[in-house]
């Protein structure tokens, strides 16, 4: 039984950092594709962040170069380190698993007040 589980989320300030994590049982972070969607409220999902099984990483126009994806293949875990954030990063962020079937955690909250 696949199961992810997200954490790290919280209420910031602008311009400060939050890493969340994406605790992964039945499935290997190592050879998948592992995505971070955020949903904000009155908004569509949307794609932040994907890390693919052989490791190269793509981001969303809007956080490239204040978000990182990466893994931890030893202890199952992805993460998403995010920097400098901004108000508009406020959303529900959801880790997502790629494979023939389609795996979500349950969200994590992340609020940037001004």
């Amino acid at each position: 039984q696949v199961q992810l589980v997200e954490s790290g989320g919280a209420l910031v300030q602008i311009g400060e950092s939050l890493r969340l994590s994406c605790a992964a049982s039945g499935i290997s972070v190592s050879i998948n594709r592992f995505d971070w969607y955020r949903q904000a409220p009155g908004k569509q999902r949307e794609l932040v962040a994907t890390i693919a099984g052989f490791g190269r990483a793509n981001y969303k126009d809007s956080v490239q170069g204040r978000f990182t994806i990466s893994r931890s293949n030893a202890q199952n875990m992805v993460y998403l380190e995010m920097n400098s954030l901004k108000p508009d990063d406020t959303a529900v962020y959801y880790c997502h698993a790629g494979t023939f079937v389609d795996y979500w955690g349950q969200g994590t909250q992340v609020t940037v007040s001004a």
